[in-house]
């Protein structure tokens, strides 16, 4: 930075400027009353002297200090890319979260809110989300301090909300917000650690380092929040495992672009993922985010099943040969197993990925979804609603609970989950389709089928567009889109083909489409004991028997044990 831009930056040349005109004013007035009274000359003098001298004192003050709410504080200690209030605007502007707030364990709270890219480029806000999202993760490993989970957190995103709402919403006590500044291989980090209750700073710091430092960066920043928020660590603090740098920035660059969603974003991100590993052969998080990819891109009909989980698997399985205790990855292969209709491998290491992370979240998620599969809905709507309250702005967690509200026949409760899911993220996929399921199971078919018409995704809409017109006894129309649904997605929906036959009481062809779905290998089989829309054919002879051949009798989900328990 060039010492004018420093200057500006600290403020100095605005109070130089300021000094100066108030000096200026001040001898005017002194000038004229010091005529009117007769004064002599040596005192005009000897002010002037004092407002000489006290000039650079006033710039050495302004390059020094600067005014925060907690009073004159060292520069150093305030975000150096910008003002006090240019750097944290929410804290400095709110000064109390309406209501009470509880002391205590409740205090142990943090949000990590996504740092703000202050590069000249702003094709490196990867990295300033990345660092922001490793934080995150980093904080959450300690027991005993609650963390807002990465969606809510980053819901905040480029958006101007006070640190009070903010709190409010998340239920969080503190915020951990700053900057970050990338060029070349040089990096300045500000950090800001802010208290929800009154806004006030409790810590804040500014690192610059070269990229070799990141790491050191983080485990700093972790520690220190340890520190202000009082938290008791039974062990020893988490550390970041470090890798090469270059390999860490292709990481986060592709970890950003797999969440764009896109089937180009997918390529470009795996592309990065490799160049990533070609450095640093032994990174076992590239491996697992490369799984997380495949595994995106299978889930979107993007790649065929088998080639796609495929995939999954073994870059999962060499996540786990170099870190054998990577718990995403654990949980990763346990989804695998569900889909591929083994429960038991499923249970086996979703167990073990929640015995090496109790706390994760997404990890939580998919044990509440193996529990559904294995018919035990009141477990995992106790996990879903564990997970939700403490990612509550998350629209993917509200789908979720809603699905398990909706298994376990709360069909009220259902239909607002779906509808905070819509409320949060519109063009939630499958929220709409299900909302319409639930209002078809309560008997209200019109309200069904205004609700299956808003659904964005094609292959659910026409899925519940034949649902409902069929309930409305509206035949053409619901020939006509069960037709198209055939047409055009025979093998990705052959499971929600035989559930809606099923629901239309034509036994023998729901049954042709459930042999379908079992050659296909349709994940949709994994939640076939829980969908209610199987009922009218619960009766008949060949009910039992199919789920025998899919590893889904009564008897066979009750043999599989799966333990889990909600975090303290």
């Amino acid at each position: 930075m060039s010492l004018f831009a420093e200057l500006k930056r600290r403020n100095v040349l605005k109070v130089a400027i300021a000094y100066v005109i108030t000096a200026w004013v001040v001898m005017q007035v002194a000038d004229v009353m010091l005529n009117n009274i007769a004064a002599p000359g040596w005192i005009f003098h000897v002010l002037l002297l004092f407002l000489f001298l006290g000039f650079p004192f006033a710039v050495i003050l302004a390059w020094a200090f600067e005014l925060t709410p907690d009073g004159l504080k060292r520069e150093r200690g305030v975000d150096s890319d910008a003002t006090p209030v240019e750097a944290t605007p929410q804290a400095m502007t709110e000064k109390a979260v309406t209501g009470t707030r509880k002391s205590g364990e409740s205090d142990k709270s943090i949000a990590v809110l996504p740092f703000v890219n202050m590069s000249s480029d702003k094709e490196q806000e990867y990295f300033s989300d990345g660092l922001s999202e490793e934080l995150l993760n980093l904080l959450s490993k300690i027991p005993d301090l609650r963390v807002a989970a990465r969606t809510s957190s980053f819901t905040y995103k480029d958006k101007d909300v006070k640190i009070a709402q903010i709190g409010e919403e998340l239920n969080v006590a503190h915020v951990l917000e700053g900057s970050v500044r990338k060029s070349g291989d040089r990096v300045r980090i500000t950090t800001q650690l802010i208290q929800v209750q009154d806004g006030y700073h409790l810590w804040s710091e500014t690192y610059d380092r070269t990229l070799d430092d990141i790491f050191a960066i983080q485990d700093e920043i972790a520690a220190e929040v340890v520190v202000q928020l009082k938290v008791a660590l039974l062990g020893a603090a988490p550390l970041v495992k470090e890798t090469d740098p270059e390999a860490y920035s292709l990481y986060l660059q592709a970890r950003h672009l797999s969440r764009q969603g896109s089937a180009n974003a997918f390529e470009q991100s795996i592309a990065l993922y490799q160049r990533a590993l070609a450095i640093a052969p032994d990174y076992a998080a590239a491996w697992d985010g490369l799984a997380a990819v495949y595994g995106d891109q299978t889930n979107r009909g993007l790649r065929p099943n088998e080639e796609g989980y495929a995939l999954v698997r073994k870059a999962a399985g060499k996540a786990l040969a170099i870190d054998p205790d990577f718990a995403k990855s654990h949980a990763r292969l346990g989804m695998i197993a569900i889909y591929d209709r083994d429960l038991a491998a499923g249970a086996q290491h979703l167990e073990r990925a929640l015995e090496l992370d109790p706390n994760d979240l997404d990890i939580l998620a998919d044990a509440a979804d193996e529990a559904a599969f294995l018919g035990r809905v009141d477990e995992a709507i106790a996990l879903q609603e564990y997970v939700v309250a403490r990612d509550p702005v998350n629209a993917r967690g509200h789908r979720r609970m809603g699905v398990s509200y909706l298994w376990g026949g709360r069909l009220d409760d259902a239909i607002a989950s779906f509808g905070t899911a819509l409320t949060l993220s519109p063009g939630q996929l499958g929220a709409g389709q299900m909302t319409g399921i639930a209002l078809l199971l309560k008997g209200e078919p019109e309200a069904a089928l205004a609700a299956m018409q808003q659904e964005p995704g094609e292959g659910w809409r026409l899925i519940g567009l034949a649902m409902a017109h069929h309930a409305l006894g509206q035949a053409a129309e619901s020939d006509a889109a069960l037709a198209r649904t055939i047409e055009r997605n025979e093998q990705v929906a052959s499971f929600n083909i035989a559930f809606l036959l099923a629901f239309q009481g034509e036994a023998d062809r729901a049954f042709e489409w459930l042999q379908k779905a079992a050659k296909y290998d349709d994940p949709g089989l994994a939640q076939i004991t829980n969908v209610p829309m199987f009922a009218n054919i619960h009766g008949d002879p060949r009910w039992l028997p199919f789920l025998d051949s899919v590893d889904k009798s009564p008897q066979q989900l009750a043999a599989i044990e799966f333990n889990v328990a909600l975090p303290a």
